[in-house]
C-alpha cells in the first residue's frame, strides 16, 4: 500500500497564535496611550516654561508667584490652542480644502506669526474695564485677582475642550477677572453696564455671523450654483467674491491685527481694504478663467475654484487670531509680572518678549496636540461643508467682526465663526425644504410629508449644548475665580 503524502502541518501555528496576540496588544496599548502621549508633551511645555521663567526671575522678590503663573500662563496658551483655533480651521478642513495635517501646519505657523509680529504689546490689565483699576489697588490683592482668572478660565477652556465645545476664550477671562473682582472690593467694583453688553454678544454675534453668511450663501446659489452655465457664471462672479474677500481680510488685519505694527483708523483701513480687494478681483480674473478651462458645467466643478482661497481665509483668520487672543494666555501673567516688579497696578502694561513666546508657542502646541477633536466638530459635525460654504463661513467671521468693531459692539470671534457654521447650515435646510415643499421630490425622489419633518441638516444636539457653554462661560469662570481668589488669599 502506497503511502498517501500528508498535509503538511504548520510547526508555527502556536508561536503565531502568541505574535498574533501580542500585536493586538501593542495596539491597543498604543491607541489607549496616545492620549496620554500628547499631555505628556503638554506637561512637558508647561515645565519648560515653569523652568524659563525660574531661570529668567532668578532670586528676584516674589519670584515664586511669577513662576507659578508663568506655568498657568503656558496651561492657558494651550488650551486657546485647543479650543479657540477650530473656528478657523474647522469649516476648510470639513470642506476637504485643507487636511488636518496640513490645517494644523498652516494654523500653527500663522498663530505664531500673528502672536509675534503683531501680537498686542499693550495690554489691559483690567480686561478692557470690567473692574475698577482702584478697587484692586493693592498689589497683592491684583496679583492674586490675576492668578485667580488665569486658573478658573484656563480650568474652564479645558473642561469645555473635553466636552467638545467652542467657547469664547475673551468671555472666561472676563469672567475670572469679574468673580475675583466681586470678591476683592464687592459688586461696586464691578462695571455692570460692561457685563450687560458681553451678555448681548451672546445673541448678537452668532447671529450676526450666522446672517450675513446665509446671506453669502444665498447669493452663491442664485448667482452662480443654480444657474445653468455654471461655469460662466463663476468666471464672472468667483473673482469679484475673492475681491470682497481679500478686501475684507486687509480691513480685518489692519483693524484688529495690525496695532502693534502701524496704527490705523477704521476709515483708512476701509480704504485699503477696497484698494486690495480691487487688486485682486484685476489679478484672479484671468487665474480663474484659465482654472475653469476644461471644467465641466456642474457643482462639483465649482467647489475646485473655491478651494485655494478658503485656505488662504483660514491662514488668514490665524493669523488674526494669535494677534489678538494671545493676549488672553499672557494678559493675566504680564498683568503679574508688572504689578511684582514695579509694586503698582497699573491699567496698562508692556508685554515682555519671554511672556510673548510662552503665549504663542502654547497655542501653537495645544493646538497641535488637542485641536483636531473641535476642528472636526467645528468642521463637520454641525452641518455638512463644501469650499462653497465654508468660503462663506470664513468671509461672514471677518465681515461681522469689522462690522461690530465700527458699531463699537462687542463680540466673540468664536460666537461668530461657530454662528457662520449654524447659519449655512439652516439656510440649506430652509432652502431644500422649500424646493421639497414645492415640489415634493428629493434627488428624483417623492418625498413624503412625515419624511420631510425629519429631513434636519443641523444637528440639534450641537445647537443646544453649544449654546449652553455659551451662556454660562461667564458665570462658570466667575464663580470659579471667586472661589479661588479666596483659597489663594487665605493661603497667603
Amino acid at each position: 500500500m502506497t503511502n498517501m503524502p500528508q498535509p503538511e502541518q504548520n510547526q508555527w501555528k502556536t508561536l503565531d497564535k502568541d505574535l498574533k496576540r501580542i500585536v493586538q496588544l501593542e495596539q491597543a496599548t498604543a491607541f489607549l496611550s496616545r492620549p496620554l502621549i500628547a499631555i505628556g508633551i503638554a506637561l512637558a511645555f508647561v515645565a519648560v516654561c515653569t523652568i524659563a521663567a525660574a531661570v529668567f526671575i532668578g532670586g528676584a522678590p516674589k519670584g515664586l508667584i511669577v513662576v507659578a503663573a508663568a506655568a498657568f500662563g503656558a496651561y492657558m496658551a494651550l488650551n486657546i490652542g485647543a479650543n479657540d483655533v477650530a473656528n478657523n480651521m474647522g469649516p476648510a478642513v470639513g470642506a476637504n480644502a485643507l487636511t488636518m495635517g496640513g490645517a494644523l501646519v498652516i494654523a500653527a505657523i500663522f498663530e505664531t506669526a500673528g502672536a509675534l509680529i503683531a501680537g498686542g504689546d499693550v495690554v489691559s490689565t483690567i480686561s478692557g474695564g470690567i473692574v475698577a483699576p482702584e478697587a484692586v489697588a493693592a498689589p497683592q490683592t491684583f496679583i492674586w485677582a490675576m492668578m485667580a482668572a488665569l486658573i478658573a478660565s484656563s480650568l474652564w477652556l479645558n473642561l469645555a475642550t473635553w466636552l467638545g465645545a467652542p467657547v469664547s476664550t475673551t468671555h472666561a477671562i472676563v469672567g475670572g477677572v469679574m468673580g475675583a473682582g466681586v470678591v476683592a472690593a464687592g459688586f461696586g467694583a464691578v462695571d455692570w453696564g460692561k457685563m450687560g453688553q458681553i451678555a448681548a454678544s451672546w445673541v448678537i454675534s452668532p447671529v450676526l455671523g450666522g446672517v450675513i453668511a446665509a446671506a453669502f450663501l444665498a447669493f452663491i446659489k442664485a448667482r452662480i450654483a443654480d444657474v445653468d452655465d455654471k461655469l460662466a457664471a463663476a468666471r464672472f462672479w468667483v473673482p469679484i467674491l475673492i475681491g470682497v474677500m481679500a478686501g475684507t481680510f486687509a480691513t480685518y488685519l489692519s483693524v484688529k491685527g495690525l496695532k502693534k505694527i502701524v496704527e490705523i483708523s477704521m476709515g483708512s483701513a476701509v480704504m485699503l481694504g477696497i484698494a486690495i480687494g480691487i487688486a485682486a478681483l484685476i489679478v484672479t480674473r484671468p487665474i480663474i478663467r484659465r482654472q475653469s478651462v476644461g471644467m465641466e458645467n456642474r457643482k462639483k466643478s465649482l467647489r475646485a475654484l473655491f478651494g485655494m482661497p478658503l485656505v488662504i481665509s483660514a491662514a488668514l483668520l490665524s493669523f488674526a487670531h494669535g494677534a489678538n487672543d494671545v493676549a488672553n494666555a499672557v494678559g493675566p501673567l504680564a498683568a503679574i509680572v508688572h504689578a511684582v516688579a514695579d509694586g503698582g497696578t497699573a491699567e496698562k502694561v508692556t508685554i515682555p518678549l519671554w511672556v510673548m513666546l510662552i503665549g504663542a508657542g502654547g497655542i501653537s502646541f495645544g493646538l497641535v496636540l488637542f485641536g483636531p477633536k473641535l476642528i472636526r466638530m467645528v468642521g463637520s459635525e454641525i452641518t455638512k461643508l463644501n469650499p462653497l460654504r465654508a468660503f462663506c463661513v470664513a468671509l461672514s467671521a471677518a465681515i461681522t467682526v469689522i462690522v461690530a468693531s465700527a458699531l463699537g459692539l462687542p463680540v466673540s470671534s468664536t460666537h461668530i465663526a461657530v454662528g457662520a457654521v449654524f447659519g449655512v447650515g439652516f439656510f440649506r435646510e430652509w432652502h431644500a425644504d422649500r424646493k421639497t415643499r414645492r415640489t415634493g421630490i428629493v434627488k428624483g425622489n417623492p418625498v413624503p410629508v412625515d419624511e420631510r419633518a425629519k429631513r434636519k441638516l443641523v444637528r440639534r444636539a450641537h445647537v443646544l449644548s453649544i449654546g449652553a457653554a455659551w451662556v454660562v462661560t461667564v458665570p462658570l469662570t466667575a464663580g470659579l475665580s471667586a472661589a479661588i481668589f479666596y483659597v489663594l488669599n487665605w493661603l497667603a
